[in-house]
């Protein structure tokens, strides 16, 4: 669990002129500096009144409708959480087998019908572009839970905002990134938002056949960041201020045989982070199978699970800005 802050928090008002009111977020590019800075100002504002008074009713009255076509266990519960914390209610619909997309409804007309029992949709769907199809359609925000191997806005938030509280900055840092970084939508995400950041230098460790989609490192390069790919850790572990490691997603294989010659490619472990950092940490999305060893999960710079608790006060920040409480 993070340390409790010490920071008095900011009573908070009804502002429908705040600039995220009624907004759709779909993508981490839609954000400035300043709406990042403002993002977790708020997050952290959350946090406190998370710890002092667990629950409140910022959101009293409003709904949020959870739809997701993949299995989720930490997005979809931590928004659930969030909105709860924040005093409103949840539509659940995690099993969209047993919903009227059995039926052969068409994601449009889904989010039409959420709209009218609901104030905000929180969408999870395996197509890139679902959650801009979505929102083309619906008159209440539309907040993407990760569209297929596009992008997880949510996500590179509160991975940024773990960094921010863990390490105290987000200018100046050696960020590397590990794993699958072709099918990674959250690592396509966070590149893209550290972008607005001074002194990032990014590094991307990968076997070749999931190396970082050329688009997004031509995005990063557009902005200035220095950014290289690299076949092995060691020679970047010593400088690495974020080491961010993500799983071999076996579900984006269509042929198991590749799946299996990259699956152990990297694993994290005690002895290999004895060369890095005593001051850095170590984050994952989760959920991991076995490329972070269950050793390692007493040390220190072990941010996985606090950084899941982040993702809590970012969420209740993003609903409390979409629906004009923040």
């Amino acid at each position: 669990m993070p340390p409790k802050s010490k920071r008095p928090y900011l009573p908070f008002g009804d502002l429908q002129t705040a600039p995220w009111y009624g907004k759709h977020i779909l993508s981490v590019k839609q954000f400035s500096r300043g709406d990042l800075e403002y993002c977790f100002g708020v997050a952290h504002e959350m946090r406190i009144m998370v710890e002092r008074v667990g629950t409140f009713d910022l959101l009293k009255g409003k709904i949020l409708a959870n739809l997701f076509y993949e299995p989720s266990t930490r997005t979809s519960s931590s928004f659930m959480a969030a909105m709860q914390r924040l005093g409103g209610a949840v539509i659940p619909i995690s099993e969209v087998r047993y919903s009227s997309v059995a039926k052969g409804e068409s994601l449009p007309d889904t989010v039409r019908t959420l709209g009218c029992y609901a104030d905000v949709i929180v969408l999870r769907h395996p197509e890139v572009g679902s959650a801009a199809l979505a929102a083309a359609h619906s008159q209440k925000p539309v907040i993407n839970a990760g569209d297929g191997a596009g992008e997880h806005p949510t996500q590179a938030l509160l991975d940024s905002f773990t960094i921010r509280e863990e390490l105290g900055r987000l200018d100046n840092l050696t960020v590397t990134m590990l794993g699958d970084l072709k099918y990674g939508r959250t690592v396509h995400s966070l590149a893209r938002l550290l972008t607005q950041f001074n002194g990032i230098k990014l590094n991307y460790v990968s076997p070749e056949a999931l190396r970082m989609p050329q688009e997004v490192m031509e995005e990063v390069k557009a902005k200035g960041l220095p950014q290289a790919g690299h076949a092995k850790l060691d020679p970047v572990l010593p400088e690495t201020d974020v080491l961010y490691v993500t799983r071999v997603q076996k579900e984006r294989f269509d042929d198991p045989a590749a799946y299996e010659q990259v699956k152990n490619a990297y694993v994290i472990t005690p002895r290999v982070m004895a060369a890095a950092k005593k001051d850095m940490i170590v984050m994952h999305p989760l959920p991991r199978v076995t490329e972070i060893s269950l050793e390692f999960d007493a040390d220190p710079r072990a941010a996985y699970f606090r950084q899941m608790e982040y993702g809590l006060f970012v969420r209740m920040a993003l609903l409390a800005m979409v629906l004009g409480k923040a």
